[in-house]
């Protein structure tokens, strides 16, 4: 079958705008807001940034305590945004929050250029990133959180980490890809897992607590609790229970 898609109708102008403004603020006075305190004080770097963004921020987003906010943060969807007590963003985060919302918990760090993006314009009840306390995302990391992603406490995801929980569909021939539609299952990663930098968690996968995931692994299925996983597809390779490390045995893991 030759299919031919066919362009839909070029959006005006009003259309283009209104769909923008749609997806950076839950309403046009949210939005003014925003922007104009980001514009304000946003870019003020040092200590004397930060104490301004902790105070001058509480009217934008929940505050819970103070947060440590950087020179460089971009905010989309303030309203949905809470932070805990003791928070730190670094320079150059992005958080897009629309709109099921993005949580991190006490005493949690997000480093340079990381990238939390709920971005859920296809109401899909469950979407939104949920961070637990003292966890830690690592430079440059992406968390979609279409399919909803939940972190527990103490989780540390090394540099580079993809956290995707969202996937498309392909199954139908006649069809582009990019018209098939999404699913959106979610990922978990329970207390104090660690997941080693330039890993790829995949849609629908549960990482285990005090589970170990290798650099580099791509993981498309679930990792029990206390295993470690390696590899491209990832695969479990020990039980940190039944069969403990050696400190020569910890040292030649490819883990961060």
């Amino acid at each position: 079958m030759d299919y031919r898609p066919v362009s839909p109708p070029r959006p005006t102008l009003r259309t283009q705008l209104r769909t923008y403004g749609s997806r950076q603020a839950a309403s046009l006075r949210r939005y003014v807001l925003e922007q104009t305190l980001q514009a304000l004080v946003g870019w003020v770097p040092s200590l004397v940034g930060i104490g301004l963004r902790a105070v001058v921020y509480r009217a934008m987003l929940r505050m819970e305590g103070v947060a440590a906010i950087e020179d460089g943060v971009r905010i989309r969807f303030a309203s949905h945004v809470r932070l805990g007590q003791g928070v730190y963003l670094d320079h150059g985060v992005y958080l897009h929050a629309c709109p099921g919302g993005i949580s991190l918990g006490p005493e949690s760090l997000v480093m340079k250029n990381a990238i939390l993006h709920v971005y859920n314009f296809r109401n899909l009840p469950q979407a939104g990133i949920t961070i637990g306390a003292r966890a830690l995302v690592g430079e440059g990391c992406l968390l979609r959180g279409q399919g909803g992603i939940s972190i527990g406490d103490d989780v540390y995801l090394g540099t580079l980490v993809q956290v995707l929980a969202v996937n498309h569909c392909f199954a139908d021939t006649t069809r582009p890809i990019s018209q098939q539609g999404i699913t959106a299952q979610g990922i978990s990663i329970a207390d104090g897992a660690w997941i080693g930098s330039g890993a790829i968690l995949l849609d629908g996968v549960r990482v285990g607590r005090n589970a170990v995931v290798g650099a580099g692994a791509v993981v498309n299925r679930d990792v029990p609790d206390y295993c470690v996983a390696v590899g491209n597809p990832a695969r479990v390779i020990r039980d940190l229970r039944a069969a403990p490390l050696s400190h020569e045995q910890r040292e030649a893991l490819p883990v961060y």
